[in-house]
């Protein structure tokens, strides 16, 4: 397996509209991406992007959201993951089988439309870990 760029980090939020503007105004973020509903993994999510990465911002979409059970325990949000590049999911897959670590769930079909997993925080020094194949204009 080749680990590419860091894609984004995500950060879990109780109000998308709170954490726009706090980027926005506090941080000087120029580009903000609409937010956008991924029912399928229950929540609601918007870019920021700096100048060598992207912030996700992700918000529950109800009470069964992943990210609602995050906020129950860190109430004003906070950094909930980091997610990695690499130019085949398939392969990065059975890489992290073969060593062993806890894969969070089967590929899905994540923010940017590219295949993702989720790889546990016991396995991955503590944090929670997305990867995700490399967009096609990468």
């Amino acid at each position: 397996m080749i680990l590419g760029r860091l894609n984004h980090i995500g950060v879990a939020t109780p109000s998308i509209g709170d954490s726009v503007a706090f980027y926005r105004d506090v941080m000087g973020a120029e580009v903000i991406h609409a937010p956008f509903d991924l029912p399928a993994q229950g929540v609601r999510v918007c870019f920021v992007d700096t100048p060598n990465t992207q912030i996700e911002l992700i918000e529950p979409l109800g009470e069964d959201s992943p990210i609602a059970a995050f906020l129950a325990k860190n109430p004003a949000g906070g950094q909930h993951h980091l997610c990695y590049e690499v130019p085949d999911i398939e392969e990065a897959l059975a890489w992290f089988e073969a060593k062993g670590a806890k894969v969070l769930g089967k590929p899905r079909i994540g923010a940017h439309g590219t295949p993702i997993f989720f790889v546990h925080p016991k396995d991955m020094g503590g944090v929670l870990t997305e990867i995700m194949e490399s967009p096609r204009e990468h």
